[in-house]
């Protein structure tokens, strides 16, 4: 049913660089629309609502909650009032695909997931990756072929500069690399082995302003360990590798893609391949998965629960790195 789906109505409930970048065009790309943006800057509203040709534009985030015409919103804030506006999505009869991560702990995401099931409404958390036809077949491989997984490498870095006023650097938005980009290899992780049995990290606050620059994790499984890694201090770098018993998969560029066609090599049981994958708007893929949620023809793959799941690790991550010690799951 991807992509036959009833067309939509969106609103967008600010004006992020994701959103103008990638959510914006990906809409134009698929039967579904645009209808209204908000920002608490109505001029700034207003002139992306003009660049993109939206109808409307409101200079408040609950205006565009009042808009009738508004089937589902993207929320794409800070992290630390994501869980607010969705709620309040929520209560307004909207459908809502939130940026990742959907809350700030554990307690924020369970008590946002419960809101939205409580009202009906369908909730996607925006991992867009897991979206992309790669990912699928490299998640496939590793249930489906590669035996007794031993080992998981993932990592995401990229360098972020000193900014004014940019949120990922900012604690009191709950920035930091871990929240920003390592959220990913977490992400990752989970799809292939669930929650590990204990975690530890350490966070390293390169530039002294609160938020880490550079984090490192170890996930500890029954049979199994995962190293994840994110920063912002080093050139980009986003990849991982899964390494079993009989073979290894490695995946390049793996979250944030490139234009233009990716791999995915892997040897598993003597048999080498580089398989390639034709070029695709994920952020489309993922819009379409969302409506088809919306409309009863598919069960949401970064849903409620996996929201959960991820926030609780990173919460464990956060807190091991804060604390110094091994925290057990």
């Amino acid at each position: 049913m991807v992509g036959d789906s009833t067309p939509m109505r969106f609103g967008v409930i600010g004006t992020a660089g994701i959103a103008q970048k990638a959510f914006l065009p990906a809409v134009e790309k698929t039967n579904h629309e645009v209808v209204a943006i908000s920002s608490r800057n109505g001029s700034r509203a207003k002139t992306i609502a003009d660049e993109y040709g939206i109808d409307r534009s409101y200079g408040t985030y609950d205006a565009i909650l009042e808009d009738e015409a508004v089937d589902a919103v993207y929320v794409p804030l800070p992290n630390t009032i994501h869980a607010e506006w969705t709620k309040r999505a929520a209560d307004a009869e909207k459908h809502v695909l939130c940026e990742k991560p959907l809350a700030v702990d554990t307690a924020e995401a369970r008590d946002v997931v419960d809101h939205c099931t409580e009202r009906g409404m369908t909730l996607l958390e925006g991992y867009m990756y897991r979206y992309h036809p790669r990912t699928e077949r490299a998640l496939a491989l590793a249930a489906n072929e590669l035996e007794n997984i031993r080992s998981i490498t993932a990592t995401f870095r990229y360098p972020l500069y000193d900014q004014p006023d940019n949120v990922r650097l900012d604690p009191d938005l709950a920035g930091g690399s871990l929240m920003d980009v390592g959220c990913y290899p977490v992400s990752l992780t989970r799809a292939v082995l669930g929650t590990p049995t204990r975690v530890s990290a350490h966070a390293l606050d390169s530039r002294d302003i609160g938020v880490d620059t550079e984090f490192a994790g170890l996930l500890e499984y029954d049979d199994a360990v995962a190293h994840v890694a994110s920063g912002f201090d080093t050139q980009k770098r986003q990849r991982y590798r899964i390494d079993a018993a009989n073979g290894w998969l490695e995946v390049e560029n793996a979250f944030d893609v490139p234009d233009g066609p990716l791999s995915l090599e892997y040897r598993i049981d003597g048999r080498h391949a580089v398989e390639t994958f034709d070029p695709v708007d994920q952020f489309r893929l993922e819009i379409d998965h969302f409506t088809d949620c919306v409309q009863g023809h598919d069960r949401p793959r970064t849903g409620g629960e996996s929201a959960i799941g991820n926030t609780r690790l990173i919460e464990a991550l956060k807190q091991s790195a804060s604390e110094g010690c091994v925290i057990d799951l």
